[in-house]
């Protein structure tokens, strides 16, 4: 049963607000708490949000779910304010090569974003007479003013080297410029016992369907929403994954056992182009929405790691390294490019560390 959440502008305490009502969810109530300034309001027996501090979109974002309905008055509670983003025209051929070559949507939309912001930081000069030094003065900058990551760095160098080496023609080296080392961030992992918790947790079937679809077949978000009906394979048990990152296509584990779970889930919700639709038939589930779920399933089970979808991805694959599974496998079900990438599982993976014996074994034991 669908849960309806109502906005509406309002005055609290002499300023303007918007209003959130909706029969009491403690579920809507961690997630109006852990992403927004909002408040309970005794007198007027609901929870508010100063307009200044309303941010409808992300509103939005958050309660994207397919047992959520949001009702407002949308006009007089959204911003009014004018988009003062700094928005300059690209140059010739920079988004159509992008294009050309088929980069990936979301690709796409971060280079002519990041290559945007240089072109306004550089906006007095012409862009064939920066130099790799003022290039290099401006990533640095923006390191020490607005602490990007190494990976965001990269990828606005790689924004940037596109233009002049991809859609210019012009020597690599002319244009290189320092990366930074990418820091060596181990990923989280679950238990099977903890990941055995979050998917019982979910009472609703579409949603158990989706986390445990991520974790059996070590999917990425974006590959899950993609999946169409077609792309289930329940005779060879596999998952066919098209178009994923990289432009690749590849395979992964169906598990017969889910396969049941899933012919349950289609006689209920009668999906008709893609395995998980949202609202409207034929459209894709959210991203959003899936990371939702995973939020919900983890305030439920009381799990403190921080997690994401692609933890259990990361999950999967460290417990078919610690099943004994060969690494060139789980490099393929992956759709790694390079070994690698895959190896950092060695290194969350208990599979030898458990064989090594703790030297306070000892002192435990000799002192009892």
């Amino acid at each position: 049963m669908s849960t309806k959440i109502h906005l509406s502008a309002n005055e609290h305490r002499n300023k303007e607000v918007v209003a959130i009502q909706f029969d009491y969810n403690t579920e809507i109530v961690n997630l109006l708490k852990q992403n927004f300034p909002a408040r309970w309001s005794q007198t007027k027996k609901c929870w508010w949000i100063a307009r200044k501090d309303f941010d409808y979109k992300k509103f939005k974002e958050v309660f994207a779910s397919d047992e959520i309905i949001i009702t407002d008055q949308k006009t007089s509670i959204t911003s009014t304010k004018k988009d003062t983003k700094f928005k300059l025209k690209l140059p010739k051929g920079y988004l159509e090569k992008l294009e050309q070559k088929r980069y990936s949507p979301q690709t796409i939309k971060i280079y002519t974003s990041y290559f945007n912001d240089f072109q306004k930081h550089f906006s007095d000069k012409n862009l064939l007479d920066i130099t790799t030094d003022e290039t290099n003065t401006y990533i640095l900058k923006l390191i020490k003013t607005k602490s990007i990551s190494t990976s965001q760095q990269n990828q606005r160098i790689n924004a940037i080297k596109f233009y002049y080496e991809k859609v210019l023609g012009n020597d690599r080296k002319v244009y290189k410029i320092d990366r930074a080392n990418k820091a060596k961030i181990l990923p989280t992992v679950l238990s099977k016992l903890e990941v055995k918790a979050i998917i019982n947790s979910c009472t609703n079937k579409k949603h158990k369907c989706i986390l445990s679809l991520i974790y059996s077949a070590g999917l990425r978000r974006s590959e899950l929403v993609n999946l169409k009906l077609s792309d289930i394979d329940s005779t060879r048990g596999l998952v066919i994954i098209k178009n994923a990152k990289g432009n690749k296509d590849r395979v992964s584990l169906l598990s017969p056992l889910l396969v049941n779970e899933l012919r349950d889930y289609y006689k209920n919700y009668k999906p008709k182009v893609y395995l998980f639709e949202g609202q409207e038939v034929g459209s894709k589930y959210s991203t959003t929405s899936v990371a939702n779920i995973l939020k919900q399933a983890c305030t439920k089970t009381r799990i403190k790691k921080k997690i994401s979808p692609h933890t259990l991805r990361h999950s999967f694959a460290t417990h078919l390294l610690e099943q004994g599974t060969d690494l060139r496998y789980i490099q393929n079900l992956l759709g790694h490019s390079s070994s690698k990438t895959t190896e950092i599982y060695t290194h969350v993976s208990t599979q030898n560390i458990s064989q090594i014996k703790n030297p306070i074994d000892d002192i435990f034991s000799d002192s009892s």
